[in-house]
């Protein structure tokens, strides 16, 4: 099947090299990395954002109902922020 792509010259320079010098083409190569690049896609793990919380029962009661803007301002309290 054709296909067609837009690859920066840059990179089709050195893709072209490449080719050259391992005596294979360019669609070759081309079909290469894809298939390489499918694979790592398939193989890896869906990102999980790991439980980071510490134990506790959450804000110190005064600070319960604070806004986004107190929690910010204690939190860069004397840090010149």
């Amino acid at each position: 099947m054709k296909v067609i792509l837009e690859i920066s010259e840059p990179l089709l320079r050195e893709a072209r090299k490449i080719a050259a010098r391992e005596r294979t083409t360019l669609s070759a190569l081309v079909n290469h990395g894809l298939r390489t690049v499918i694979a790592d896609r398939k193989n890896a793990r869906p990102f999980r954002l790991r439980r980071a919380s510490f134990k506790g029962d959450g804000l110190v009661p005064e600070l319960r109902d604070a806004g986004w803007h107190t929690l910010r301002d204690l939190a860069y309290e004397g840090r010149g922020g």
